[in-house]
């Protein structure tokens, strides 16, 4: 009786040996596949002049629709260039330099860094047309932050131009970043023509 007791107990260890044996061999690792989006095809990049009242003109894409901002709190020449297809849209401020430079370089640069808290890194490109009298930053804003880009322009004399890029969907750096490197670059096209339309008298 004993030795029959002994010789189940060894086969009950043995057969959870072989168990555990075969199911350890077969442990495959399951890599979850990564999120795909679906594939945005881009127009191609084409500008004309910016037709507007504005002291500012600059060459604009022809797939946005330029639309004067009517927000409560606007101010004159505001304006914002929308991109309906993507849900973004540029927001441009205008203000008058009235001996207060200082102020309103340090408030857009608080503006780009708010962002800080959601975003990975904040990029800076210094940006200068001495001959045009046009100098400013681009700030490029990574991760999942509300606004990816911001920039500003100004003569250093009389006049300054804000822009930031939204998009109204919930933000997502993986989703938004082709959106974001295209129009980035119409951004970029937009300082390089930026032209004010009297030049200031130093």
């Amino acid at each position: 009786m004993k030795i029959v007791r002994n010789a189940g107990r060894t086969f009950v260890l043995l057969l959870t040996l072989v168990v555990l044996i075969v199911l350890s061999s077969c442990n495959q690792h399951v890599t979850p596949k990564p999120r795909g989006y679906f594939r945005i095809n881009f127009p191609e990049h084409e500008y004309d002049s910016l037709v507007s009242d504005n002291p500012y003109t600059f060459n604009v894409p022809v797939y946005v629709q330029v639309n004067q901002d009517f927000s409560p709190n606007t101010e004159a020449y505001w304006m914002n260039l929308d991109y309906p297809e993507y849900k973004g849209r540029i927001h441009l401020s205008y203000k008058k330099i009235e001996d207060n430079l200082n102020i309103v370089l340090e408030d857009s640069r608080k503006l780009a860094y708010k962002h800080s808290v959601k975003a990975d890194a904040i990029g800076e490109r210094l940006f200068l047309a001495p001959e045009k009298k046009v100098y400013g930053i681009l700030y490029e804003i990574k991760g999942d932050a509300a606004s990816s880009v911001q920039f500003y322009l100004t003569d250093s004399i009389q006049n300054f131009v804000r822009g930031s890029l939204y998009f109204n969907v919930v933000p997502n750096k993986d989703s938004l970043a082709p959106v974001v490197d295209f129009v980035t670059e119409d951004i970029i096209h937009l300082m390089e023509t930026f032209e004010w339309k009297s030049l200031p008298k130093f």
